[in-house]
């Protein structure tokens, strides 16, 4: 092979080596000047998972780094978020903000997730009452109650009545977390969130009826209307009647007054016709007549 002929091959070879790499090395320069600077924050970050009614211990919150934004309610006071109960679960590297907590001294346990002005009330359950284990924590449900209605009409039979709608369950049992899986757990009893109103309602239905649990999706909130049932309905085929606050007033009814007829006045006969007399006189070769007045009933 000709000396002259490899040595330019080989200077080929090299000049087309430098200029590769003068090329990577402008291109990777050019890339890292495009790539945008992330700015980073000081947060409070749980350090592992913390679940619904435990408490924030020391050992589980780490001040660390965190790209974009601050969360609005996130802190770096580690003291601030120590001895505080967890109401809404929180995972591990997530920063903790003050809305999944409860308030300072509040503690923890299914107490801190009560908000204010709510009460929690507990409801003895079977397998059935409790739609089948159904009924787990953050659900929500209609409350029917059965039973005879005080100085009602005996003859109707036991009565059955939606007495609360869209009631939220707090607690299934003494698990106040959420299945993962969504498997149905039996459980006696069941606490749900109300106002002060409706536990008085439910403390008297669970005493003097009986009380039916109907799950419903937790996204309908709408409040429906129901007459309820008796009994004797289901035999007869009858349709309920509404409640007496539902009846609509009965429009009155306005009584035309008579309008009285009127008499029309005996028809007076017209008196009848005098009819004239008539006498002809004749004097020689004339002749003629003369009327004089008319005899009364002469017709």
């Amino acid at each position: 092979m000709n000396k002259r002929f490899v040595g330019v091959l080989t200077f080929a070879f090299l000049v087309a080596a430098g200029a590769s790499l003068v090329l990577y090395r402008v291109l990777i320069n050019r890339t890292a000047a495009a790539k945008p600077t992330v700015a980073m924050a000081q947060v409070a970050l749980a350090t592992k998972d913390l679940e619904v009614g435990s408490v924030v211990k020391e050992e589980d919150v780490k001040v660390a780094d965190w790209p974009g934004a601050i969360p609005v309610g996130a802190t770096t006071q580690v003291k601030d978020l120590v001895g505080r109960g967890v109401i809404t679960a929180i995972f591990a590297k997530e920063p903790i903000i003050e809305s999944r907590l409860a308030p300072k001294g509040a503690g923890g346990g299914m107490a801190a997730m009560i908000p204010p002005g709510m009460r929690a009330v507990a409801v003895r359950v079977n397998e059935v009452v409790g739609v089948a284990g159904f009924v787990v924590p953050g659900t929500h449900v209609d409350i029917l109650i059965s039973g005879m209605t005080p100085g009602g009409n005996a003859s109707l039979g036991t009565l059955t009545q939606t007495l609360l709608q869209n009631i939220e369950v707090l607690s299934a049992g003494q698990d106040f977390k959420k299945d993962a899986e969504g498997k149905p757990v039996m459980v006696q009893v069941v606490n749900m969130l109300v106002t002060p109103a409706q536990a008085e309602q439910l403390s008297l239905a669970a005493s003097q009826t009986s009380i039916q649990l109907v799950l419903r999706n937790p996204l309908d909130h709408d409040i429906a209307k129901t007459p309820g049932t008796a009994l004797q309905h289901l035999f007869t085929g009858a349709k309920p009647q509404p409640n007496s606050s539902e009846v609509a007033p009965r429009p009155r009814t306005v009584q035309a007054r008579a309008t009285p007829i009127p008499v029309r006045a005996a028809a007076i006969p017209a008196p009848p016709k005098e009819v004239p007399f008539v006498m002809e006189i004749i004097s020689g070769p004339t002749k003629r007549e003369q009327k004089f007045g008319g005899t009364p009933g002469v017709k």
